[in-house]
């Protein structure tokens, strides 16, 4: 038997099998899997299954310091178990959880038959027609989760998202500029008013994987009961991000991100689509900004030269925020 360093193969073991997912005497391997920078993800193997089990820690791999609620693992299977009801192409399935230890096991997907989106838009093959599909697919869960009664409640994760997304991308990047600082705090108390719909929170290329239904979505540990121009924003802003690196033609990202925001509007039915846009219009160059300095910032910027590209754009449109998301993209383009 094989452990990852950081999940208790003993505890887990003993977890597994009061599932049913592991029965008595049966042999079992664990093998890390590459995930992000919140948790710790195994590939287990026994009795020729395949499946993962995910535990959340409570301090991010960064080099500033991050700390974030464990319970934000069993947000993430609520999100996963939610969407499955609505949409279950687009989230793995939920085989079992414990919630007291902070872990759930979760269908693997195989990269052969999984592309990661991520690894798809660094090597240049960008498809418009899934990123309009990610839009769509986006916009039925937050119209959903919008005509659902019982979801306010259930997600009610307000010191989750301050902790793992206000703080880290908007009120650490105000600190790095302290001339834009009333403008981030304007955002981030419109973001943590403003209460729509289900957030998934971290929709990044990363944490999307290209299936032969559509686009599947992963790591929704920030899951929230929120503002659903956040996630808009957050996937788009990525598609910028891409086209920052220098060398890099901004004219697929360009396409892509207006097919994405088009094929997203075109579903908001459950509040006005301009006033939805104008958040997310105004949230954006903000969240740009933030990936070069805040927290978290993307790891393949590695030139001071594509970092002051982003900071040059953003800064204006941070102080006099746009209505429309092409005119951010316009800028973008613009400032070639």
């Amino acid at each position: 038997m094989h452990a990852s360093a950081s999940i208790e193969a003993g505890d887990l073991i003993e977890s597994l099998r009061s599932m049913g997912l592991l029965k008595a005497g049966e042999s079992v391997s664990f093998t890390p899997l590459t995930g992000g920078v919140s948790s710790d993800i195994s590939l287990v193997e026994a009795g020729g299954r395949r499946f993962c089990v995910k535990r959340a820690l409570p301090r991010l791999k960064v080099a500033a310091l991050w700390e974030a609620p464990i319970k934000r693992n069993a947000a993430e299977a609520a999100w996963m178990r939610a969407v499955a009801r609505w949409l279950p192409h687009a989230v793995p399935q939920v085989l079992g959880e414990d919630a007291e230890a902070g872990w759930f096991a979760m269908d693997y997907l195989a990269p052969e038959d999984h592309r990661l989106w991520k690894t798809q838009l660094l090597a240049g093959i960008v498809e418009p027609d899934f990123a309009a599909a990610v839009g769509r697919d986006l916009g039925l869960i937050h119209a959903r989760s919008a005509a659902d009664p019982s979801i306010p409640a259930a997600f009610a994760n307000e010191d989750t998202f301050e902790a793992i997304r206000i703080e880290p991308y908007l009120r650490a990047t105000a600190r790095a500029h302290p001339e834009l600082a009333s403008r981030f705090d304007e955002l981030a108390g419109v973001t943590l008013t403003t209460k729509r719909a289900l957030v998934h929170g971290d929709v990044s290329p990363k944490n999307i994987l290209q299936g032969s239904g559509g686009p599947v979505f992963l790591d929704a540990e920030c899951a929230w009961f929120g503002d659903p121009a956040f996630d808009l924003a957050f996937c788009l802003n990525h598609l910028l991000l891409k086209g920052a690196r220098e060398g890099a033609d901004r004219t697929p990202y360009n396409a892509a991100f207006a097919a994405l925001a088009a094929a997203y509007l075109d579903g908001v039915d459950w509040e006005s689509a301009d006033g939805l846009e104008a958040r997310a219009a105004a949230l954006l160059p903000a969240l740009f900004l933030a990936r070069v300095d805040g927290k978290s910032p993307v790891e393949y910027l590695t030139r001071e030269s594509e970092r002051a590209a982003v900071r040059r754009c953003a800064t204006p449109l941070i102080l006099g925020p746009p209505r429309r998301l092409i005119d951010v993209a316009d800028a973008w383009e613009r400032g070639r």
